[in-house]
């Protein structure tokens, strides 16, 4: 057995075997070169040269029920985050549009919460319409939607539905008690089955295993999610995980590339903790790791970088960010 075998085995149309998956987990530090360089294979092979490019709105904020270890929005928690109800669609699509004009296709509305009421019901149907009709694609992060709020809001122009699992099934109680994972996955398999683009992957650095990554996404690829955001760890004060270490750049680089590696054809956004993990100064590296997307802007409670930046670093790179 060889990386170069098994990067060949993906580039088939292969699925990999239990052995090819810990080969690719055990492989030493200093291999890493050489991982990366496979995945980005793999990723030029499917996805070209094109960067895909995200941004988001903290449009609810704060008070949440679940008590999420690593949340500031968590109502359980000591975490300092914003508190304020869901904004108003105009306030929504005038952030959109500042989206569009740095060149960005995808729009997310996120929002804090496990359900949705009628109320936020009909907000997000009015924002979901109005940034439809700047051109983009309206993407809506809210909690769990029933099939038919999904089926309403799919109707008014919403394009993509996005529900991280966050963990695995197995490492689940030990991040989130107030709540089923088994409720998360018939949101995400609901999602898939209303015909949207669904949106899911996790946050890494909480305190999960190399078997608990490869369980979720096996689950992920299983459940045919189309896009799988990787967020990491930013240890927030007064949060459960507040003293928890990031994870070094090398390890992140590493799980990017066994994504890369386990689900080849899906869109690998770099989301939450970019900036944490990797800062300005490593940019290229998460580029060439097999990632093909990136969120870019401010996240939900923590300020991004630039934009303009990330555009430049994408040029620097020979890649291009996507137009459409």
């Amino acid at each position: 057995m060889s990386l170069n075998a098994i990067c060949r085995k993906v580039l088939d149309g292969r699925p990999l075997a239990e052995p090819d998956i810990r080969y690719i987990v055990s492989l030493p530090a200093d291999r890493l070169d050489e991982l990366l360089v496979c995945a980005h294979t793999i990723r030029t092979a499917m996805f070209g040269s094109k960067v895909s490019l995200c941004a988001i709105i903290n449009a609810k904020s704060g008070t949440c029920s679940e008590n999420c270890s690593f949340c500031a929005q968590s109502g359980h928690h000591g975490g300092k985050s914003p508190e304020y109800p869901l904004l108003p669609a105009s306030d929504i699509a005038t952030a959109a549009a500042t989206a569009k004009g740095n060149g960005i296709t995808r729009f997310g509305i996120v929002a804090s919460g496990k359900l949705v009421g009628d109320r936020d019901m009909v907000g997000f149907t009015e924002a979901v319409k109005r940034v439809a009709a700047l051109g983009m694609a309206p993407d809506l992060s809210p909690g769990i939607l029933k099939p038919a709020q999904l089926k309403a809001l799919k109707k008014a122009g919403l394009k993509g539905y996005h529900h991280n699992l966050e963990t695995s099934a197995s490492f689940f109680p030990q991040m989130c008690t107030t709540h089923e994972y088994a409720e998360d996955v018939a949101a995400v398999r609901a999602g898939v089955e209303a015909g949207l683009y669904v949106c899911s992957g996790g946050i890494f650095g909480i305190g999960e295993s190399w078997d608990d990554r490869v369980e979720l996404a096996l689950l992920l690829k299983e459940l045919g999610v189309q896009s799988v955001p990787i967020n990491f760890l930013h240890p927030i004060q007064g949060t459960p995980l507040e003293d928890r270490e990031p994870l070094a750049p090398e390890e992140a680089l590493k799980l990017v590339a066994l994504y890369r590696f386990l689900l080849p054809d899906r869109a690998l956004r770099i989301c939450g903790g970019r900036l944490t993990v990797f800062g300005q100064s490593r940019k290229a590296e998460l580029l060439g790791s097999g990632a093909n997307g990136l969120m870019v802007g401010d996240y939900l409670t923590i300020k991004g970088g630039s934009v303009t930046n990330d555009l430049e670093e994408i040029d620097h790179a020979g890649l291009l960010p996507e137009t459409e």
